[in-house]
């Protein structure tokens, strides 16, 4: 003979499969917040790895900035030390030349000419003096061109006057001083 079941059979069917659903329900949640706490976590991992390379290349920029720094204080302090010795070179080059203006200067005077004073700047020179006349004035600014040492005269002043029982002329003359070495290596 055939059995029938006639317990709710349908109702325990629907249990059994609300209970399957709130377990697949439950797992989906948990995989789900499993899936976005290892993201966060990946991410803050990245995050903090790129932070601390940022870091460090912040560091190392910090110091190629103090290194570049003190290069440029080493280059400033090379171009200083550099003028400084191209001054003294210049000055040791120049050196025996005063000694040769003097004794031109001196060679070059006319009798009747008498300096009372000369100024220097670079290679200008003004001779401050009094002559017997002011044809002797001419006659030093022909010798002074002749000269090897001394070039380009001119007169700035020439003043006659008469004191005493005889007559004298102060004059001013600017000559350019130049070197027969330097003159000799520059025509090479």
């Amino acid at each position: 003979m055939p059995s029938i079941n006639l317990l709710p059979w349908r109702e325990e069917e629907r249990k059994r499969r609300q209970q399957h659903f709130m377990i697949a329900l439950g797992a989906s949640i948990v995989a789900a917040i499993a899936v976005v706490g290892l993201t966060w976590f990946a991410f803050v991992q990245m995050i903090d790895h790129q932070a601390a390379r940022n870091l460090r290349l912040e560091e190392e920029i910090a110091i190629l900035e103090k290194t570049i720094a003190e290069i440029d204080n080493f280059e400033r302090e090379k171009e200083r030390l550099l003028a400084r010795m191209e001054i003294i070179e210049q000055l040791q080059r120049s050196r025996p030349e005063i000694v040769h203006l003097f004794d031109e200067i001196a060679r070059q005077l006319p009798e009747g000419v008498y300096l009372n004073g000369m100024r220097q700047a670079g290679a200008a020179i003004e001779l401050k003096g009094v002559a017997q006349s002011s044809t002797r004035v001419s006659a030093l600014m022909r010798q002074a061109d002749e000269s090897e040492w001394l070039t380009d005269p001119s007169v700035t002043k020439v003043e006659t006057t008469d004191t005493g029982p005889a007559r004298k002329a102060e004059f001013v003359v600017n000559l350019r001083q130049v070197s027969p070495n330097s003159e000799a290596g520059g025509d090479e």
